[in-house]
């Protein structure tokens, strides 16, 4: 496995000390170990992805431990330690002594020979000391009680605190490092629910269905679509819960014109294709070739003929499609808190100053994209966040802005999300408390005759 610890070593540089992103960097990683043992290539994903997602709580323990502070360690042993200490506290398969020498090996292998009775002290000392470890107090300094358990920047937590409150902000911390369900959604227009069932169950792969949501279905035991030969076929396309809503709040009908204006990697496209059963055409647009190169290859895959994607930039007015659009799906960039559970270095990048211009350009955007919704179209904005600033205010300003007004998500929505927000066109979920990622949705009609 050492191989493989390095593979993992190599990622945590690029991610967390050279701000590469994760998914990014894992599936270029994943594909090189493609030819692995399935074990293998499972324990090197959950390594990597463990060490991002519990770093600072990592930190905080070897901390307690080490005359060098991590902040001050050279990035190649603050990570080696990092996923020694992982390996000890949350992978009961591993031995704590290989644990330990394996990441002595790993200091030498890395040139960083002089340094291998550092990384073995530290490690044995933290063995031994870590039952007496003492957290922060919650009670008088909870922001740094979050960062040691949750791995939670401080400025984010209080953030949260102030606009809900700390009970709330607990489970929301808590739903970013639970283990998250694999969701998928079946495309019911290519084939019959119950021969994708079949498929799956041809394969051996067990599921639980999503109430609520048609085609909607939890995989066991998968992490990924890799081998799935209904995923392979176009039949299932991986979408959190929460991002099918944002579909079926669109609710497209048969024969419409939708837009997407943010659309990689194109799952709300290729649900409201879906949706109206290969009738009405979908544009997709996204801001560069790469982004649309991947809606593309989805929607290949899934065999949608109804689905365009083309280079767009939003900020960018387009005249030709001005009043044309039944539908616009706004689905636009924003801090992404809402799914740290999925792409846990999101939380590590950004900066208070960073979610506030992610703010105004969500409004940008919404300042050019109103204008492709024909009178009487609907209008769906959404975010994968919890900020109230991206969200119900810009949902606020929206409104008092422009000639639209709120749609109730209640025909739509499963009863179980149903309150009185959603009488009133907005959805807000939070990691943790109903089985989704963090998610808002606002849905508007635009005024007949504006």
């Amino acid at each position: 496995m050492t191989d493989v610890r390095g593979a993992s070593l190599d990622c945590l540089v690029r991610i967390m000390d050279e701000g590469q992103y994760s998914h990014v960097v894992l599936k270029e990683a994943l594909e090189k170990l493609q030819f692995r043992d399935r074990r293998d290539r499972a324990f090197f994903t959950r390594l990597t992805e463990g060490v991002v997602e519990r770093a600072l709580e990592l930190d905080y323990m070897i901390d307690q431990f080490s005359r060098v502070r991590t902040e001050k360690m050279k990035p190649v042993i603050r990570e080696i330690l990092r996923m020694a200490v992982y390996q000890i506290k949350y992978m009961d398969s591993v031995p704590d002594s290989a644990a330990i020498n394996e990441a002595v090996k790993l200091a030498a292998k890395r040139k960083f020979g002089n340094l291998r009775g550092f990384v073995n002290g530290v490690l044995r000392a933290l063995l031994r000391g870590m039952d007496g470890i003492r957290l922060p107090d919650p009670e008088t300094d909870f922001p740094a009680y979050a960062g040691a358990v949750y791995s939670m920047p401080s400025w984010i937590t209080e953030t949260l605190c102030a606009a809900y409150g700390r009970e709330r902000t607990e489970r929301i911390l808590e739903g970013g490092v639970n283990e998250r369900p694999f969701s998928v959604r079946m495309n019911l227009s290519r084939a019959p629910e119950e021969e994708i069932l079949s498929s799956l169950a041809g394969q051996g792969i067990a599921w639980e269905k999503t109430e609520g949501i048609p085609g909607a279905y939890i995989l066991k035991g998968y992490d990924s679509p890799a081998g799935i030969e209904a995923f392979a076929g176009g039949f299932l396309q991986v979408q959190d819960v929460s991002s099918m809503l944002a579909g079926l709040a669109a609710a497209p009908e048969k024969g419409s014109l939708v837009l997407d204006v943010c659309a990689a990697p194109g799952g709300k496209s290729l649900h409201a294709a879906d949706l109206m059963a290969g009738t009405g055409h979908v544009e997709a647009r996204d801001l560069t070739e790469a982004k649309v190169r991947l809606i593309k290859e989805n929607t290949e895959r899934c065999g949608f003929r109804n689905v365009s994607a083309r280079v767009w930039d939003a900020l960018r007015p387009d005249p030709e499609m001005f009043g044309k659009a039944d539908v616009v799906i706004a689905d636009l960039p924003c801090s992404g808190l809402g799914i740290i559970g999925r792409k846990s270095d999101i939380k590590y990048k950004l900066t208070e100053e960073g979610a506030s211009e992610l703010a105004v350009l969500q409004r940008r955007i919404l300042d050019v994209v109103w204008q492709y919704v024909k009178p009487g179209g609907r209008l769906v904005y959404s975010t994968c966040t919890i900020l109230p600033g991206e969200n119900a205010g810009n949902a606020d300003w929206f409104e008092a802005h422009y000639p639209f007004r709120p749609e109730s998500l209640d025909p739509v929505l499963p009863e179980r999300f149903r309150t009185e927000e959603t009488k009133n066109g907005r959805l807000q979920l939070f990691p943790g408390e109903k089985g989704t990622d963090g998610f808002f949705i606002a849905r508007f009609v635009r005024e007949a005759g504006a």
